[in-house]
């Protein structure tokens, strides 16, 4: 019934962001003057605060037609290597360089929004990388038919993308998928395997949420695991493709994420209004860039959604050693050839100082020359991704690190 809700005030909603977007338009067209200049001003913001403050459900565009690199400007292509039901493969071709740049798979979350969240991350590595990265599909899309996507399926799929890329790529986890990106690199590495990463740099994520636990930490394990699958979970209504399929809705994920800062995003839209309103076009459009992205919202497989929760959040698997893949137990320990990279950030609120620097010490057979940590002071967990501090203090320890073992 909640996704039924939350389907019938959007659709009423609809009707009056579509008339808010038409009296912004008429008075983009004609803004009087004199007497009415201010309050016409003052109209045409709201209309489109209001306008913006809905969520949207399809993949924004990446958006990268060309990337800038130490050779100038570059045409980038997008491409598809694989796909699967769940999830696309993508690939950013850029003309061939000699010698050829490493070839990185980006990890993004299958956390609520999509992959465009790192399209900073993405930028930035093109410029000296060839780049692929996990582009999620939003589980609402997907037939009931294609079955169900667990926590092993996630870990699959990231083997099998690696099989893809070959010998000697490197992989980047962003936030949630260290936890299965350290469980799959474990698992090539147990088998042998040939397309095993070089290196595999593991940022902002919850490999051990006892550490310093969030709010979000003490959030996903205050219940036990009936109450997320009672409560948490809704079935997708009959008018999109994967209708009748379980699913943790994006809209309750945003909800949540808001609430933890609701007054910080109420100030952005008061922001985005006094900025409209005085026509301050960089800042308005700066805050508005953000949260078209922030309010993209993917609906999370329901299987996936309560695994993770209990098998990172509630049990901290892969740090007791519980953790397993397909009846395989995972032993962090077989990790012995691929280069290890750990990146946190000082003021992260989501996944906080130490707790994805454990990596290092469930690695313990990785040489010690072969491991790095770094924690950038004064970000919070966007910012170890993306913005400034990422372009100019962490982007290049992860270009030395993947270069230095390459």
């Amino acid at each position: 019934m909640l996704y039924h809700a939350y389907q019938g005030f959007s659709d009423v909603m609809d009707p009056a962001r579509a008339w808010a977007r038409i009296v912004q338009s008429s008075l983009d067209l004609y803004l009087p003057r004199g007497p009415m200049a201010e309050a016409a001003r003052r109209t045409r913001a709201a209309c489109e605060v209001f306008a913006r403050m809905a969520l949207t459900h399809g993949r924004p565009p990446f958006d990268l037609d060309t990337v800038d690199t130490p050779a100038g400007p570059v045409p980038v292509v997008e491409e598809v290597t694989l796909r699967t039901p769940f999830g696309t493969l993508l690939h950013f071709r850029k003309p061939p360089t000699d010698p050829p740049q490493p070839r990185v798979l980006i990890v993004a979350p299958m956390s609520g929004h999509f992959a465009t969240l790192l399209r900073g991350t993405v930028r930035t590595m093109l410029r000296d990388h060839d780049v692929w990265i996990t582009d999620w599909h939003n589980a609402r899309d997907v037939p009931i038919g294609e079955g169900m996507f667990g926590f092993d399926d996630y870990v699959a799929h990231l083997i099998t993308f690696l099989e893809t890329l070959g010998p000697g790529a490197h992989v980047v986890a962003v936030c949630q998928p260290t936890v299965p990106t350290l469980a799959a690199v474990a698992v090539m590495s147990e088998l042998n395997h040939v397309a095993t990463p070089r290196t595999m740099t593991l940022m902002a994520g919850p490999i051990d949420v006892r550490v310093n636990p969030t709010e979000v930490n003490r959030l996903a394990s205050g219940k036990p695991i009936a109450w997320f699958e009672q409560n948490m979970i809704s079935t997708v209504p009959l008018r999109w493709p994967g209708a009748l399929r379980r699913v943790y809705p994006g809209f309750v994920q945003i909800s949540a994420f808001m609430s933890m800062n609701a007054d910080r995003h109420r100030k952005a839209f008061e922001d985005l209004y006094r900025h409209l309103v005085d026509g301050d076009t960089a800042s308005a459009e700066t805050i508005k860039v953000f949260y078209e992205e922030y309010f993209a919202m993917a609906d999370m497989p329901a299987e996936f959604y309560l695994q993770t929760v209990e098998r990172v959040f509630q049990k901290a698997e892969l740090a007791t050693g519980e953790m397993s893949f397909r009846g395989r137990r995972i032993d962090c320990n077989a990790i012995r050839r691929t280069a290890l990279l750990t990146v946190e950030g000082e003021k992260d609120d989501i996944c906080s100082v130490g707790q994805t620097v454990v990596a290092q010490d469930l690695c313990g057979k990785v040489r010690p020359y072969m491991r790095q940590h770094h924690v950038q002071v004064g970000v919070g967990h966007y910012g170890v991704f993306n913005g400034k501090r990422w372009e100019n203090s962490i982007y290049p320890v992860v270009r030395e690190f993947v270069f230095a073992h390459g």
